[in-house]
């Protein structure tokens, strides 16, 4: 796999920024059409497969007929390209400096997906401003009547980019491994949406376990301090055993769900597809909207 050298755009950033926008942003997203299921995967720490299972969930989803879109939200280290094998000309960050619209950066994926490609080596994009954020989601939202599942995947940690796209989201899924410095910054990362973002329910996906216990006790070990410190509901969705299939496809720049629909992680990644497809968000904008805009819209007056 060859990496791409990105300081042609971070050196051209400066003056990208300085650039006026070439065409005006709503600040108001259009009146919504449809029911786009909106969801957020995240996490507390790297390294837990967060993004492998975007993708490979994704690509289940398109198996079950649905119009599926993945936002690659991890703007200034984005790597879902690079894990699908794709050379987008064109990612997020021609958005937010105002060069392109989101349609005319969206490439194809595996399964029938569509991608919105991040960008790579921009270290300004690492923390977008209030303003950036509501033109960005504007644009989304206006996006997003023609799919099914709009799936997002954040940047790791518990920065305010990763906050802000995933409390804007119907569903939030924190995926968290068996190690213990996974679970202390999955803890962390519920602890700040919970505290300083109100949210009151979120789902947890273990990545990387031995067998299903592995996984629920993983989920019992986080549960019994949520229910304890934070007012937050964390509901157990599944999880994704270990395969080492899913190592051999990475390096190929593959998904183990289309090179290998019938190992045990690609089973997992479509019980999940299912059994989410089945349920209903626990909560749904109310309005002009698909996504939720109210913790920006406060934070704005406040300022």
């Amino acid at each position: 796999m060859a990496l791409k050298d990105h300081s042609n755009n971070v050196i051209s950033l400066s003056k990208r920024i300085e650039a006026k926008n070439r065409y005006p942003h709503p600040l108001k997203p259009k009146n919504r059409k449809g029911s786009t299921r909106v969801i957020a995967i995240t996490s507390g720490k790297g390294g837990v497969g967060k993004t492998n299972i975007v993708a490979n969930l994704g690509y289940a989803f398109s198996n079950l007929g649905k119009n599926v879109l993945i936002l690659d939200a991890d703007v200034g280290l984005g790597n879902l390209d690079v894990l699908l094998g794709l050379a987008p000309k064109y990612n997020l960050s021609h958005v937010i400096m105002g060069e392109k619209r989101l349609n005319e950066i969206i490439v194809p994926g595996p399964g029938n997906i569509q991608i919105l490609p991040a960008s790579s080596g921009i270290q300004e994009l690492t923390s977008l401003s209030q303003d950036q954020k509501i033109r960005l989601l504007t644009e989304i939202d206006e996006l997003i009547d023609s799919v099914d599942v709009l799936l997002i995947d954040t940047a790791a940690g518990i920065s305010t980019n990763v906050m802000d796209f995933s409390v804007s989201a119907h569903e939030i899924i924190v995926v968290v491994s068996p190690e213990p410095t996974s679970i202390t910054d999955a803890y962390a990362l519920m602890k700040v949406l919970s505290l300083k973002y109100s949210e009151k329910c979120c789902y947890l996906l273990t990545n990387l376990v031995a067998n299903a216990q592995e996984g629920k006790e993983v989920f019992r070990q986080l549960n019994v301090v949520t229910n304890r410190f934070l007012d937050i509901d964390v509901d157990y969705l599944g999880s994704v055993v270990f395969d080492k299939r899913v190592t051999t496809c990475v390096k190929h720049q593959k998904i183990v769900c289309e090179l290998y629909p019938d190992t045990a992680a690609s089973r997992c990644y479509h019980d999940l597809a299912h059994k989410i497809s089945k349920r209903r968000p626990k909560k749904f904008p109310q309005g002009d909207t698909n996504l939720f805009w109210h913790h920006l819209v406060q934070h704005n007056a406040s300022i």
